[in-house]
C-alpha cells in the first residue's frame, strides 16, 4: 500500500511537471531526474527501490514498442549500417575499453567485475535519446542513427552483461560466448518477426473493433518480450522487430477509429512510463547510498566521473573514426551554402548524444545479491553508484549541453525539407485524385464531379507553380483556394455551433446520452478532417519561404 501512494504521488507530481516544462529551460528527463532525487532525500517519504524485474518487464517493452512503431523502415535499414556500428559494436568496444579503465582504476576490480560495469553502462539510452533530441529540428538522417541504434543496443547491452555475470562466477568461455550471442539475437528477431505477422492477422480479423484492437496493441510488446525470454532470446529485439512489423502493415490494418483511439492510448501511456522511468531513476540514490561510508561515497563518486569522461570519450572518437562508414557524405566540391557542408557537425551531434538511462540502472540493480556459492557478490554497491553516476553525468552534461551545442554549430531546423516534401506528397496526391475523378466508379451528378474536379485543379495548379510559376498566376491559384479556405471555415463554424446545441440538450436532458456521444463523436472526426483540409489550403496559399 506504501509503494501504491508513492507511486501516486510520482504520477502527480510528473502531470504537475509537465504543466510547468514548457516554461523551463531545462529538458524534460533531467528535470524529472533532478525531481526524483529531491523527492528520494525527503526525511518523511517512504523509500521506493526500483525492482529490475518491473522495468524489463512493465516500462521497457512498451516504450520500446512505441519507438519501434514510430520508425520508419525504410529509413531504418536505409541506416542500418550506422545503427549497427553504433548499437552493436561500439556497445561491446565501450564495455572492453570501460571494463580496461575500471580494472586499473578502481581497488579492488577484477577482471570479470570491471566488464560487468562496462555493459551495464555501455548502452544510450532510447527513453532519454529521443526525449532529449525531440524538438531540436535536427538532420532526419541523424534522428534516425540516434533512435535506431536506442532501439537495438539493450539487446547487445544485455547479451553482454550476461556473459559478463558469467565471467564473475568463473564459467565464460569465449567462443561460447560468440555463438550464443548469434543464437540469442537471431532468435529474439526471429520471434518478433512470427509475433508480428500473428499480431497483423489477429488485427485483420477483429478490424473496426477499436477497443479489441488498442487492447491487443497493449498486449503485443509483453507477449513479444515473454516468448523471447521463455526461449532464452533477445526480448528486447523481439519487442523491436514486432513493432516494425506491425508499423509496416498498420495502414493495411488498422481503422481509422482503431488509429484514432490506438494513438491517443498509446500517447498517454507512454507519457506516463517516461516520466515515471525519470523520476525513479532519481528515487533510487538514497537506496544505492545508505550502505555506504561518506568517505567511500566521495572517492566511488569520483572515479564514476573519471568512467563517465571515459564513456563520453569512447563514443566521440568511436563516431569520428568511423565517420565515413556511417555518414558517408561527399566533402569536396561543395557550395558555401550547401547542406552538405555541415555534414561534420552532424557526425559530432551524433558523438555527443550517448545519454544512459533505465536500462543501465535496472541492469545494475538486477546485480545478484550472492554468487552460486552462496557468497557475497562483489563490490554490488560500488557498481550500483558508479552506474548512478554515469547516468546522472550524461543525462545532464550532455543533455543539457546538446541544446547549446546545435546553436553553436549553427545547425538550423531543417523544416523547409519537411514542407517541401509534404508539398511534393500532395501534388501526388492530387495528380491522382483528379485521375480518380476523371474515371469515377460511381454513378455521380455531373455538377457535383465539377465542382470537386475544380477545386482539385486549383490545388494542383498552385503546388506544381510554387516555385516556377509567375506571381499573377500564383495569385490567381490563390485567389481560388481562399474561397475553398473561407468554405472550410465556414464549415467548421457550424461544427461549433452544433456542438453549442449539443450542449444545451445535454443540459436539458431532451436526448439520451447514448445519441449525444454518437452525435459527438461524428462532430470529432468532420472537424478533425476539415482542420486537417484547412491547415492544407493555408499552407499552399501562403508565400514560398527562402532555404535557410
Amino acid at each position: 500500500m506504501e509503494n501504491f501512494k508513492i507511486v501516486i504521488l510520482i504520477m502527480t507530481i510528473l502531470i504537475g511537471l509537465s504543466a510547468l516544462v514548457e516554461k523551463t529551460k531545462l529538458p524534460y528527463p533531467i528535470l524529472l531526474v533532478l525531481v526524483g532525487l529531491a523527492i528520494g532525500f525527503v526525511p518523511f517519504l517512504p523509500g521506493l527501490e526500483l525492482d529490475p524485474e518491473i522495468v524489463f518487464l512493465v516500462f521497457l517493452p512498451p516504450i520500446l514498442y512505441d519507438a519501434a512503431f514510430k520508425t520508419s523502415w525504410h529509413e531504418f535499414k536505409k541506416e542500418i549500417r550506422p545503427i549497427s556500428a553504433l548499437a552493436v559494436s561500439l556497445v561491446f568496444f565501450t564495455t572492453i575499453i570501460v571494463g580496461v579503465a575500471a580494472y586499473y582504476l578502481i581497488p579492488g576490480f577484477t577482471w570479470p567485475l570491471a566488464f560487468v560495469l562496462g555493459a551495464i553502462i555501455s548502452p544510450p539510452d532510447a527513453v532519454a535519446a529521443t526525449s532529449i533530441t525531440k524538438g531540436l529540428g535536427l538532420n532526419r538522417k541523424v534522428i534516425t542513427i540516434i533512435e535506431g541504434e536506442s532501439l537495438v543496443n539493450d539487446a547487445s547491452a544485455l547479451i553482454a552483461y550476461r556473459y559478463a555475470l558469467a565471467a564473475v562466477g568463473g564459467t565464460f568461455v569465449l567462443w561460447k560466448a560468440g555463438i550464443a550471442f548469434l543464437v540469442v539475437a537471431l532468435g529474439g528477431i526471429g520471434i518478433g518477426l512470427a509475433v508480428g505477422y500473428v499480431i497483423v492477422l489477429a488485427h485483420k480479423k477483429v478490424k473496426d473493433n477499436a477497443i479489441v484492437e488498442t487492447s491487443l496493441s497493449l498486449l503485443t510488446p509483453f507477449s513479444a518480450y515473454l516468448l523471447a525470454e521463455h526461449f532464452k532470446t533477445s526480448g528486447v529485439l523481439a519487442v523491436v522487430t514486432a513493432g516494425l512489423v506491425v508499423a509496416w502493415r498498420s495502414r493495411e490494418v488498422f481503422s481509422t477509429q482503431t488509429r484514432l483511439q490506438t494513438r491517443a492510448v498509446w500517447d498517454t501511456v507512454i507519457f506516463l512510463m517516461n516520466g515515471m522511468v525519470f523520476i525513479l531513476i532519481g528515487l533510487q540514490m538514497p537506496s544505492i547510498v545508505e550502505d555506504l561510508r561518506t568517505e567511500t561515497v566521495y572517492s566511488i563518486v569520483g572515479y564514476g566521473l573519471v568512467i563517465s569522461l571515459v564513456t563520453i570519450t569512447i563514443r566521440i572518437v568511436w563516431v569520428f573514426a568511423g565517420a565515413r562508414l556511417f555518414m558517408p557524405r561527399r566533402m569536396n566540391g561543395l557550395k558555401a551554402d550547401d547542406p552538405e557542408k555541415v555534414s561534420w557537425k552532424n557526425v559530432l551531434i551524433v558523438a555527443w548524444t550517448g545519454t544512459r538511462g533505465v536500462v543501465s540502472l535496472a541492469t545494475a540493480m538486477a546485480l545478484p545479491l550472492t554468487l552460486a556459492d552462496g557468497s557475497p557478490f562483489p563490490k554490488r554497491h560500488t557498481i550500483l553508484l558508479l552506474a548512478f553516476v554515469v547516468i546522472l553525468v550524461t543525462l545532464v552534461v550532455q543533455g543539457l549541453t546538446l541544446p547549446l551545442l546545435i546553436r553553436i554549430l549553427g545547425l538550423k531546423p531543417e523544416e523547409h525539407l519537411l514542407k517541401q516534401e509534404d508539398r511534393e506528397l500532395q501534388l501526388s496526391l492530387t495528380e491522382n485524385v483528379l485521375q480518380f475523378i476523371n474515371d469515377f466508379p460511381i454513378d455521380t451528378d455531373p455538377k457535383v464531379l465539377e465542382q470537386m474536379r475544380k477545386r482539385y485543379e486549383a490545388m494542383h495548379r498552385l503546388l506544381q507553380n510554387k516555385n516556377e510559376g509567375s506571381r499573377w498566376k500564383r495569385r490567381e491559384e490563390t485567389s481560388k483556394l481562399f474561397f475553398v479556405s473561407h468554405m472550410l471555415s465556414a464549415q467548421l463554424e457550424v461544427i461549433k455551433f452544433e456542438r453549442e446545441q449539443l450542449i444545451r440538450f445535454h443540459r436539458e436532458g431532451a436526448y439520451s446520452e447514448e445519441s449525444l456521444n454518437r452525435s459527438e463523436r461524428e462532430l470529432d472526426l468532420e472537424e478533425l478532417r476539415l482542420q486537417s483540409m484547412l491547415a492544407r489550403a493555408e499552407e499552399a496559399q501562403a508565400p514560398e519561404a527562402p532555404n535557410p
